[in-house]
This record gives structure tokens, C-alpha cells and sequence, in this order.
């Protein structure tokens, strides 16, 4: 999919994601990147990015990378978070990228689910850097996936 169509998915499936300024910036086979500009729009009352804004930046990565593979077997794989850790270093503001570099792990999973038709799950992980470049945020992301007939 081309990042048109990926601004056009989160417009009409994720909507308060597309809404607070979540986009995909960057996307292979290895990493994704999503970038969110801290605004009036999804700040908190502290003048910096609401810690949930991040949340969505930072799970949009890893749930790209997982949708990609997905879409490249071609089999009927539902995805959901299970769970979720997330730690914050540095008040967010300017623009953020959230960043998952577990492309290869992605790919492994989906692999050993279609392999064995057992519910798989994986942690990915998202890092949030300013334009200073220092981490603002780092969130984990434990993704189920099961195998749909």
C-alpha cells in the first residue's frame, strides 16, 4: 500500500488517530515510523502531548508492520492488543516519530501461525524521539494474532 492509502485507512478506521495528527512517515519490510506534532488539538493541560496521543502514534507502527504481512499471505488473520506497557522520559513537544524496528519478528510470527494454526503473540516496541532527538516515550505493544478459517 502507498502512504496515500495508508493516510485514507487511518482517516476512515482510525479516525481520532487521523484527527490528533498520526502519520505514517515510513515503512519497509523492517521498520515503520509514525509522526505526530504536538498541537492544540492533543495536548494536555500541561502543555504537552496527552500521554494517549502518544499511545495511538506509538501502536500505529507496530500494528503497520503486522498489517503487512498479513496482507502479504493473503490468509484471514485477526490481530488485537493484549497488552501494553509504556514509559515517558521527556515532556513531548514538537514533532515526535515513533519508531518499531521489528519488521523480522513480525514477519516470524505470522510465519509460525500460518506454520502451526496456533494463536501467536509478540511484543513490539515503539520509541518516541523529538526533533532534538531524544526518547520522549517508549511503549510496548503485546499483539494476539489467530489464525481465522
Amino acid at each position: 500500500m502507498s502512504y496515500f492509502k495508508y493516510t485514507l485507512f487511518t482517516l476512515f478506521k482510525l479516525p481520532a488517530a487521523w484527527i490528533t495528527g498520526v502519520r505514517l512517515t515510513h515503512l519497509d519490510d523492517h521498520s515503520s515510523t509514525a509522526s505526530i506534532k504536538h498541537r492544540w488539538i492533543n495536548q494536555n493541560p500541561y502543555k504537552s502531548m496527552f500521554w494517549a496521543v502518544q499511545g495511538m502514534a506509538a501502536e500505529f507502527p507496530t500494528g503497520i508492520l503486522l498489517t503487512q504481512e498479513i496482507e502479504r499471505t493473503k490468509q484471514n488473520i485477526s490481530m488485537l492488543v493484549l497488552n501494553n506497557k509504556a514509559s515517558f522520559t521527556k515532556k513531548a513537544t514538537g514533532r515526535i516519530n515513533f519508531t518499531c524496528n521489528q519488521g523480522e519478528e513480525a514477519r516470524k510470527t505470522i510465519e509460525k501461525l500460518i506454520a502451526t494454526g496456533e494463536p501467536q503473540t509478540v511484543w513490539l516496541d515503539s520509541v518516541g524521539i523529538n526533533e532534538s532527538g531524544q526518547q520522549v516515550s517508549s511503549f510496548s505493544f503485546e499483539w494476539t494474532l489467530l489464525l481465522k478459517n
